[in-house]
C-alpha cells in the first residue's frame, strides 16, 4: 500500500476535459455571431439600399454601395403626397412617446402597489395581468376595434392611444423591480414622518424605480412604434397612421406610380428613432434588466 508523504505539496488538480470547454465556447460564440448576421444582415441591405439612384435598386452587388444618392431619395421621401411622411413620423412620435409615457407610469403604480400593498385578492389580480402577458397582441385587436366601435372613437388618436396605454409585461416588471429595489423600512420611515402614500411613491419609490422605468419605457416606446394592426384597424385617415402603416400603403401602391425607393429609404428613416432610444437610453436599460434578473 503506498504512503503519501505529509510534506508533499498536493499537486492542483487539472481541469477535466479541456478541450470539450474550447469547443463548447467555439460552437456558442458561433450560434451567437449567426445570430447576430440574420439579424443585421437585412438592416445592412435596407441602408445601402436606400442609398442607390432609382433604377439601380435591383442592379449590381445587393450588399453593397453603387450610384450613391441617399440625399435625393431622403429629399423624395419627405416630398411625396405633399410631405405625408412628416405627418406620419410625427403621428408615431405622438403615439409612442404618449402611450409609452403614461403607460409607464400606469405600470409603475400598479406593480407598486401589488408589491407593497396587501389586500384581498392581490395574487389573483397578478395572476390575471400575468395570463394576459401569455397571450398574443394580435388577439386583442379585434376586441379592441369593437369597443372602440361602440364608444364611437374610432378613427381618432384616442383609439390607438389609449389601448397603448396598457402594458401587462410592464405591471410584471414593476412588481418585481418595486420588491427588489424599494425597501419596507424606507416607506414606513416616510410614513412615520407624515407622508401621504402619494408623496411616499412620487418622491421615494419612483426614483429608486427609475432604472425599471426607463426599460419598461423603452419596451412600450418599440412597441408602440412597431405596431401596425391595431393602427391599420382603428385608422382609415391617412393623416393619422403612423409610419408602419404607411409605409405598408406605399408598398402595395407600387402599381400605381409609387417608387420602389420610396417604402426602403422611408423603412431606413423610420428605424433612427428606435436607435437613438437604445443608444440613449442602454446604460438604464441595462441596470433595469440587471435588477430584474438578481431578483
Amino acid at each position: 500500500m503506498s504512503v503519501i508523504r505529509a510534506d508533499r505539496p498536493i499537486r492542483p488538480t487539472r481541469p477535466a476535459l479541456r478541450g470539450t470547454d474550447i469547443a463548447s465556447k467555439v460552437v456558442v460564440n458561433g450560434v451567437l455571431g449567426l445570430m447576430a448576421l440574420y439579424t443585421l444582415i437585412p438592416l445592412w441591405w435596407l441602408f445601402v439600399s436606400s442609398t442607390k439612384a432609382s433604377g439601380y435598386l435591383y442592379t449590381g452587388t445587393p450588399l453593397w454601395f453603387s450610384h450613391f444618392d441617399l440625399v435625393t431619395n431622403i429629399r423624395n421621401v419627405f416630398s411625396f403626397e405633399d410631405g405625408i411622411f412628416s405627418t406620419w413620423l410625427a403621428n408615431s412620435a405622438l403615439y409612442s412617446l404618449v402611450g409609452a409615457a403614461v403607460g409607464t407610469l400606469l405600470s409603475a403604480m400598479a406593480g407598486y402597489a401589488l408589491s407593497k400593498f396587501t389586500f384581498r385578492g392581490r395574487e389573483s389580480v397578478f395572476n390575471v395581468i400575468l395570463a394576459s402577458v401569455l397571450i398574443p397582441a394580435p388577439m386583442f385587436a379585434l376586441p379592441l376595434f369593437l369597443l372602440m366601435a361602440k364608444l364611437d372613437i374610432t378613427n381618432s388618436y384616442w383609439s390607438v392611444l389609449l389601448p397603448s396605454c396598457v402594458s401587462p409585461f410592464g405591471v410584471y416588471l414593476c412588481r418585481i423591480f418595486a420588491a427588489a429595489s424599494v425597501p419596507d423600512e424606507l416607506l414606513e420611515a416616510a410614513r412615520l414622518d407624515g407622508a401621504g402614500e402619494q408623496r411616499t411613491f412620487f418622491r421615494i419609490a419612483l426614483p429608486l424605480m427609475s432604472p425599471a422605468l426607463v426599460t419598461v419605457f423603452l419596451f412600450q416606446f418599440v412597441g408602440i412604434w412597431n405596431n401596425y394592426l391595431l393602427p391599420s384597424l382603428m385608422l382609415n385617415t391617412p393623416s393619422l397612421q403612423p409610419v408602419t402603416v404607411g409605409l405598408v400603403q406605399w408598398r402595395s401602391e407600387f402599381a400605381n406610380g409609387v417608387p420602389p425607393l420610396l417604402p426602403i429609404t422611408g423603412a431606413f428613416l423610420s428605424l433612427i428613432p428606435l436607435l437613438v432610444a437604445f443608444v440613449s437610453l442602454q446604460r438604464f436599460w441595462r441596470r433595469g434588466l440587471t435588477a430584474g434578473a438578481v431578483k
